[in-house]
């Protein structure tokens, strides 16, 4: 009887602690939540000329998490602007949790503005082939789900040539030892993600999701 209710006791303090943990974990769990900028800028619509006078084109490409994706983008000498966000999809102003919960069909993409006379497209295209697996349908590493495609969105028709060349040219150069499965599609409409996403990389000072590729 006695050695019934020291398990007893053992027990009760063991959920006891399991309570204090959880009371404690919960106010920094919010406080995170609160701290992050959820806020997103206007949708970008690549089916019309861009807006002002600049020469500068566009380019958006998916492969896998977003984050790495832009940081490495933007070590390229002539890539001015760059976006991480929602492309490809059929669900207006996308969240992450609506991404992440397969309900849009998006991918996570990073939307590119360069000076064509400082680095071409098919510069572009190429580069893309040396930071992700193309190879892997739906996955990135660890990473699973169709948000992590691989996908080009192109803006022209010359966009369009240029990368169904590249796959081939890569898909050749024997550093693929499978097919490449990358989809080339009409860039439509991108949807900028949450603030707190835009250059995560170089906020917090590391590479978050290098790509297996780049490791």
């Amino acid at each position: 009887m006695n050695k019934g209710n020291g398990l007893l006791t053992l027990s009760g303090l063991i959920s006891l602690v399991a309570v204090v943990i959880v009371l404690t974990l919960q106010p920094f769990q919010r406080s995170t939540a609160t701290t992050r900028d959820m806020s997103q800028a206007p949708a970008i619509n690549l089916t019309k000329p861009a807006s002002g006078s600049s020469t500068n084109e566009r380019a958006m490409f998916a492969g896998g998490c977003f984050w790495g994706t832009q940081y490495a983008f933007q070590q390229l000498p002539g890539v001015e602007k760059t976006l991480v966000g929602y492309a490809g999809g059929n669900f207006p102003n996308p969240t992450y949790e609506d991404v992440c919960a397969h309900k849009t069909g998006h991918a996570e993409t990073v939307y590119i503005e360069f000076n064509p006379r400082k680095i071409s497209y098919k510069q572009l295209v190429d580069y893309f082939w040396t930071l992700h697996d193309p190879t892997t349908k739906d996955r990135q590493g660890m990473d699973f789900g169709s948000q992590y495609r691989s996908e080009i969105f192109y803006t022209s028709k010359e966009q369009k040539a240029e990368a169904e060349d590249s796959i081939k040219r890569a898909q050749n150069s024997g550093k693929f030892n499978s097919k490449i499965v990358t989809l080339v599609e009409p860039a439509t409409v991108f949807y900028p993600a949450e603030e707190y996403h835009q250059n995560y990389d170089v906020k917090h000072g590391s590479l978050s999701c290098p790509s297996p590729r780049s490791k």
